[in-house]
């Protein structure tokens, strides 16, 4: 059991906030973070004097303060993140040949930090500062399917939260909660042309200390081409390299799937 409960709580909020693209109610960061009423607002009082969250009085809303601004920028600058993935994903490029990179949750996007890419492979749009919708990339599912459902709920509460880009990929809740119990089932995410035609990926979570999900690992390789690709092999060194960043940031690698998928050409 954690010895402070109270830092548990505000980090929780406070990641909450992180994810959400305008501020919110009082009402949903209790449900989202599993607070008391009385816990939840005693908590963010001491969070907005400290700077961390304002509270906007007139629309009866919560955001991150300055000094949340200042902790993001301060990790902008460091890149620790950015800084431990280069290897891993330049293994991930050597064994697979395909391109590889690595995305965060942003809002109901991913956000692309970093990016290797295999050579002579064609460019990408996940080039690094890209966002795209997270239910419909790889590295977004498996980040997703390791979420608890009240975060997915709270990033994804209607139809208009389901963006596409040619007309295919989930468009309700259940539909996403369906494909990410797939995922967690297969234990790695896969999008194939729901980003880009003729091309798809597979992912696999990076996990923290707490088993939070704070990226996704992933390859992308042709589909529906000549080219053979040994998509077990693939997927194994995906989740091979989010396991050497989960173990790099004190998390618990995830065990093997217990059925490969097969090869795709």
């Amino acid at each position: 059991m954690t010895q402070v409960p109270a830092a548990t709580r505000a980090l929780r909020v406070l990641r909450f906030l992180a994810s959400q693209p305008d501020p919110v109610p009082l009402d949903r960061i209790m449900r989202a973070c599993d607070l008391p009423r009385s816990t939840a607002y005693h908590l963010l009082n001491a969070m907005i004097d400290e700077g961390f969250v304002i509270h906007l009085g007139e629309e009866r809303r919560y955001g991150l303060g300055v000094a949340a601004f200042e902790v993001g920028s301060g990790y902008s600058r460091q890149e620790p993140l950015q800084r431990i993935a280069r290897r891993p994903l330049a293994d991930l490029v050597d064994g697979t040949r395909q391109s590889a990179h690595l995305a965060v949750l942003h809002g109901r996007d991913v956000l692309y930090v970093v990016e290797e890419r295999a050579p002579g492979r064609p460019p990408l749009v996940t080039d690094v500062g890209v966002r795209l919708p997270a239910q419909l990339t790889a590295s977004g599912r498996a980040v997703l399917a390791a979420l608890p459902l009240p975060q997915v709920r709270a990033l994804f509460p209607d139809r208009a939260a389901f963006v596409q880009r040619h007309g295919t990929g989930p468009t309700s809740l259940s539909a996403l909660r369906t494909l990410l119990q797939e995922t967690r089932g297969r234990g790695y995410a896969m999008e194939d042309g729901e980003v880009t035609p003729g091309l798809a990926s597979v992912a696999a979570a990076v996990l923290d200390h707490n088993d939070y999900p704070v990226a996704g690992v992933a390859v992308t390789f042709p589909s529906g081409s000549d080219e053979v690709v040994d998509l077990a092999g693939v997927v194994a060194q995906v989740r091979r390299a989010a396991g050497r960043l989960t173990a790099r940031l004190g998390g618990r690698p995830s065990r093997p799937a217990t059925a490969g998928p097969r090869q795709s050409q």
